[in-house]
């Protein structure tokens, strides 16, 4: 098959660094030659500068890895060319546009799939089994927290440049760290209501919010508190749920979960393979994207998933301009 990367920043390089640890060597690229990394890596890779030239290769699928607010550009017409779609997280910086995606899809008959790589985090995984077994009850509250310091994420580059920190390009903390609002959803079930208070409280020069705290109300009636923001050091992402039987505490620097049993007073603790890696996420979500275009069904982040997340950001984005009011969702 052949694979088009989209963007070649950190995350479009990890992407074709997967493809080929999966043997996969017919990728070409394109690309605006804005990023900030060295070119040795891509080789003598076909590039493209534009865009329908690219697409006119017939590649059988398309990674659009481009900065946020330039995704549905790409994606619309990879899905229009006839192509599936591993479109990263978010899938944009709001909602227009996206009918015209969906219709494309619809009539290509081609898979979308959503870069929502904590998915394959094998601990989370075991989680999602535990939750929806009842062995720990009804999940009653959550709370997850995700700091970093923006400035660290990438050292090569000026932070003030990365599509993170700057209005135009879909940055900010709530679209950039959109994770838990998905695995959330993923692990609880469907969010109804929002409340959310966002802006800028660090010295970080950029024309985005810095932090958010924000409470979501599932329709099942757990609730949900998520703090974002770009200026903790040291960095900490960590997720605990509370339920009628028991307590899970998930932290992502080690991988590891300790899950306490009320009744028995019994603690276990989930670890994640021996080996694990951060990067054995994203492998295997491009595993799963390479067996979609190959034609397999099989679970994955739809976009009716990358959408849901995006309405949340959305939500809570209007629910911050409100001083908090709560948004509920449709």
């Amino acid at each position: 098959m052949k694979f088009l990367i989209a963007g070649l920043g950190s995350i479009g390089r990890r992407h074709l660094r997967n493809l080929r640890a999966l043997g996969q060597q017919d990728i070409i690229l394109y690309r605006t030659h804005q990023a900030t990394l060295p070119d040795a890596e891509l080789g003598d890779l076909p590039t493209f500068t534009e865009l329908s030239l690219a697409l006119a290769e017939k590649p059988d699928g398309v990674i659009v890895a481009n900065p946020t607010a330039l995704h549905l550009q790409v994606a619309t017409a990879a899905a229009k060319a006839g192509a599936a779609l591993l479109i990263e997280k978010p899938i944009s910086d709001g909602l227009a546009g996206l009918g015209e995606l969906r219709s494309a899809l619809a009539q290509s008959g081609k898979p979308a799939m959503v870069g929502f790589h904590f998915r394959f985090h094998p601990v989370l995984n075991q989680l999602k089994t535990l939750i929806e077994s009842g062995q720990l009850g009804k999940p009653l509250s959550a709370h997850a927290h995700w700091g970093e310091y923006l400035p660290d994420w990438h050292p090569w580059e000026d932070y003030r440049r990365s599509y993170a920190a700057r209005a135009d390009l879909g940055g900010g903390v709530v679209n950039t760290l959109s994770h838990p609002l998905d695995y959330l959803r993923w692990l609880l079930g469907e969010v109804e209501s929002v409340s959310a208070w966002t802006g800028k409280l660090s010295e970080l020069e950029m024309d985005v919010e810095d932090h958010a705290d924000i409470l979501l109300r599932f329709a099942a009636g757990e609730a949900a508190s998520v703090h974002l923001d770009y200026y903790q050091r040291p960095p900490s992402h960590t997720l605990e749920i509370t339920c009628e039987d028991g307590r899970i505490c998930w932290d992502n620097a080690t991988g590891e979960a300790q899950v306490f049993h009320a009744q028995s007073g019994a603690a276990n603790l989930l670890v994640p393979p021996e080996g694990f890696e951060r990067n054995q996420m994203f492998l295997d979500e491009m595993a799963t994207f390479v067996r979609l275009c190959q034609g397999e069904t099989l679970p994955h982040c739809t976009l009716a998933d990358g959408i849901r997340a995006q309405e949340l950001v959305l939500a809570i984005k209007q629910s911050a301009a409100q001083d908090g009011c709560m948004v509920r969702l449709a």
